[in-house]
């Protein structure tokens, strides 16, 4: 064991420093160390608490599971770390105005890229729409393929897919196709004015009738919807389940042409008659 008088006065100096630095900040290590760990463990706890109670959620994504769980992980050792800082006496009340001004710098330099990270946080949480539904956000319609954090990817009618910001399709209407059981359709179809109206009402009700996919409630309606320039336009107002609407409305269409025009009724166009009046000489 070496004796402090052995040594010369300079490391004996320095030796004591170490010890008295040891024995007045020695309580200081231990207890910022067991606050550290014991803030580990709480936050782990807690981490995996959120992400069992996430998976309760039935309609919660699996995307935002895990970044919901390590959010709050950050957070809790956040206030650990300011904590531990606090144990060694640091203020941390200027630490704590330095990363919140770090943190608004942050902000707004990627303001467009948080935006769409808090836009797919609320898609994946309100979940406006699923995957596989049809929906029109914004002008852009198409089946949703994939959504994500910062970008949803939508499957355009052309058969491409489109990358969508996630801002983009949460500040715009969001019309679902896909998420009611049923649909509404409404077919105009135009008779002279010279055939039978109510043959004409009575033969497309018939037509409502003999299709399975048109639904019986709520009600069919077959009426005249307006007097046109060339034709008296009646329409067809019935419901369907969203996945036979297209199916149903283009077979609809073609069987209102072939059952009119066998019973003898003409689905009149537009038509504009000109007159050439010649002037006389000048």
């Amino acid at each position: 064991m070496i004796e402090l008088g052995s040594l010369d006065e300079q490391t004996r100096e320095m030796i004591e420093s170490v010890i008295a630095i040891v024995v007045e900040y020695g309580v200081d290590i231990v207890g910022a160390i067991t606050l550290l760990i014991i803030g580990w463990m709480i936050a782990g706890w807690v981490r995996r608490g959120v992400r069992h109670a996430l998976d309760r959620i039935p309609r919660m994504d699996e995307t935002l599971k895990p970044f919901l769980a390590k959010l709050v992980w950050y957070l809790i050792m956040i206030f650990v770390l300011v904590a531990v800082l606090n144990q060694f006496g640091v203020q941390t009340t200027s630490l704590i105005a330095v990363l919140g001004a770090a943190g608004l710098a942050i902000g707004l330099a990627l303001q467009g890229t948080l935006a769409n990270v808090a836009s797919g946080v609320m898609l994946l949480f309100l979940r406006p729409f699923n995957l596989g539904d049809y929906v029109d956000a914004g002008g852009i319609a198409g089946t949703v393929v994939e959504i994500g954090l910062f970008n949803t990817e939508i499957k355009i009618n052309i058969g491409l897919c489109l990358i969508v910001p996630n801002s983009t399709i949460w500040t715009s209407p969001i019309t679902n196709y896909s998420r009611n059981s049923t649909r509404r359709f409404d077919i105009p179809v135009g008779i002279s004015y010279d055939d039978d109206v109510d043959g004409a009402l009575t033969l497309l009700e018939g037509l409502l009738d003999g299709d399975d996919r048109v639904l019986k409630d709520p009600e069919r309606l077959v009426k005249v919807k307006e007097l046109g320039d060339s034709a008296v336009i009646i329409n067809l107002r019935a419901w369907t389940k969203s996945g036979d609407y297209w199916a149903t409305v283009w077979d609809l269409n073609k069987a209102t042409v072939i059952d009119l025009q066998a019973a003898g009724y003409s689905i009149p166009f537009p038509q504009r008659e000109v007159h050439i009046v010649s002037g006389g000489d000048s």
